[in-house]
């Protein structure tokens, strides 16, 4: 830790990373919002509209690994930068949108490439700069995707209102090009790595050597039954809030909620990761998260879906914190980026095929019933696998104290 009063320089790559998690994650949310303009402009399905997402998050995960090991080696900033405008650029293209082509080619060629690096790299150079606190500086990165969460669609709602959805599109693609400009400075800034490359606490792993161990796979097809939950709700859940009833800003506010919940689950996984360990923070989370899906499966009322919606947050906004300080935890930080884009990859497959079934779910059977219970299923498969991962030192420390 410094020792004169200069600013350490790691708050800010972490105040950078939150910029570029509010940014991009923010108006991932947003675009939900579009979802019903669309439908009655263009008579595009549901399915069309969920398969654009779905090819971004099928970028995102064949991107991650390269994207992992380009920050690695090269730092951060010029990958964030160049990912950040494209990510933008992409956005307020959509403002010209009138073919369902043109949507498609903007989400592959632009809006997944900038997916490819929001956690990545971010929470990578984060891992590496911390040690001790290395889950709660996570936390406290992925509460800067909550707060885009929660305010980024509600722009949208009030933009798309005031000046119609071209405007809005245009505008919020602009402000984000030029926000994660200034986002990749920050996160970019020179800073001495804490301890050693490998973390004071964790092992030193390679990527070839991941590829071996059983944990790593393991890893990935818990990223892989979790994720869909993470890409579809956010999706969905608005649309679903329009078919009971609510208006347009109203369903917007059913994200803010989700966001709500997702800031306690961040801060609070976060901090408790680093006292229990990977394995325990992931099992705090899927619990939650299985409860809301299981819960959106019944309800049929507008105020339960809020009360449903803040209950899934905390799960849904842990999920997003706990992995990467998992990754470090059990392989190290050396190749921290490049494992972790590994294992995003199986996630984003996961997760491109979520929001695409559940629209093609609705468009055949009119409710999202079966989709819920799908992703309810999937994720308790997760928690069965979660269960079978090693004990590291933090979590057999916890286990002893809790039976002494």
């Amino acid at each position: 830790m410094p020792t004169d009063n200069k600013v350490d320089p790691r708050y800010a790559v972490v105040a950078g990373a939150c910029l570029t998690q509010f940014m991009i994650v923010g108006l991932m949310f947003a675009y939900s919002i579009f979802f019903k303009t669309f439908e009655d402009e263009f008579g595009w399905s549901r399915t069309v509209l969920s398969a654009a997402m779905s090819v971004a998050f099928l970028v995102m995960g064949i991107m991650a690994g390269v994207m992992g090991h380009l920050g690695d080696r090269l730092g951060p900033r010029v990958v964030l930068a160049i990912t950040g405008v494209a990510y933008g650029t992409g956005f307020a293209l959509i403002s010209q949108i009138n073919e369902p082509w043109q949507l498609f080619s903007i989400f592959a060629v632009f809006i997944g490439v900038g997916l490819s690096t929001h956690d990545v790299v971010t929470l990578s150079t984060v891992a590496r700069c911390f040690d001790k606190r290395r889950g709660m500086m996570t936390g406290f990165v992925k509460t800067g995707t909550a707060a885009g969460q929660m305010a980024l669609p509600v722009l949208a709602a009030f933009l798309i209102a005031s000046f119609g959805w071209r405007s809005a599109a245009w505008t919020l693609g602009i402000g984000a090009a030029f926000s994660l400009l200034v986002a990749a400075f920050l996160v970019g800034l020179p800073v001495k790595p804490a301890g050693s490359s490998a973390g004071a606490s964790g092992p030193s792993t390679g990527l070839a050597a991941a590829l071996k161990s059983r944990v790593f796979w393991t890893l990935c097809a818990i990223q892989f039954l979790f994720f869909p939950s993470l890409t579809t709700i956010p999706l969905h859940l608005p649309v679903f809030g329009m078919d009971l009833g609510m208006s347009t800003a109203r369903a917007a506010t059913l994200l803010s909620v989700i966001a709500g919940g997702s800031v306690l689950g961040r801060l609070a996984i976060g901090t408790f990761s680093d006292q229990i360990g990977g394995r325990r923070g992931f099992m705090l989370c899927l619990l939650p998260l299985i409860g809301g899906l299981l819960a959106f499966s019944v309800i049929d009322t507008r105020t339960a879906l809020f009360a449903a919606a803040l209950f899934y947050g905390f799960g849904h906004g842990g999920l997003f914190t706990i992995v990467a300080p998992t990754v470090a935890e059990y392989f190290g930080t050396r190749s921290v980026g490049a494992i972790f884009g590994a294992i995003v990859f199986f996630g984003t497959v996961g997760g491109a095929l979520g929001p695409i079934l559940a629209g093609r779910i609705f468009d055949v059977t009119g409710s999202y019933v079966i989709a819920f219970l799908t992703l309810a299923s999937m994720a308790t498969l997760a928690l069965l696998l979660v269960l079978s991962l090693p004990r590291m030192a933090k979590d057999r420390a916890t286990a002893s104290a809790a039976a002494s």
